[in-house]
């Protein structure tokens, strides 16, 4: 199995950090409004697992980054802060599928007529979940093969 680059595990984390910030801005703005309208397009996005997706990607944005610029001096702290960041990468990788699910279509009328944009939307956020989803792979590979 190859082992991954450092460049790329940095790479990465800074896609993975940017799809969160991105998903939130584009998500948020609809739970914000409160409106109680149907959707544009397919289901609704539950506000509490975006809050999940949001919070567990922060931190573990935060703590992996930590993780990746501290010296590593071979410390317990050192290696229980990297299986955090990893367990919350997951959590966030989970998450971010789960809001793959607003995509699918249902019942009864479909907006699909006003809606324009659906496959570029559709499109980014399949590129950017399931990017997310590899990265997590990536970091643990990294993480358990020491590259990082």
């Amino acid at each position: 199995m190859p082992v991954p680059d450092p460049l790329v595990v940095h790479l990465l984390t800074a896609f993975a950090v940017v799809v969160v910030l991105l998903t939130r801005r584009a998500l948020g703005r609809r739970s914000r409004r409160g409106s109680r309208s149907a959707p544009r397009h397919g289901h609704g996005v539950s506000p509490w697992l975006l809050d999940v997706h949001t919070g567990a990607g922060l931190a573990g944005g935060l703590l992996w980054v930590v993780f990746l610029l501290v010296d590593q001096d071979g410390a317990t702290w050192h290696s229980l802060l990297g299986v955090v960041g990893l367990g919350l990468w997951w959590i966030t990788a989970w998450a971010g599928l789960l809001l793959l699910g607003r995509w699918l279509p249902s019942r009864g009328r479909h907006s699909d007529v006003r809606d324009r944009g659906w496959f570029t939307g559709l499109g980014l956020a399949l590129l950017g979940h399931l990017g997310v989803a590899a990265a997590a792979v990536v970091f643990t590979l990294g993480y358990l093969f020491g590259s990082v």
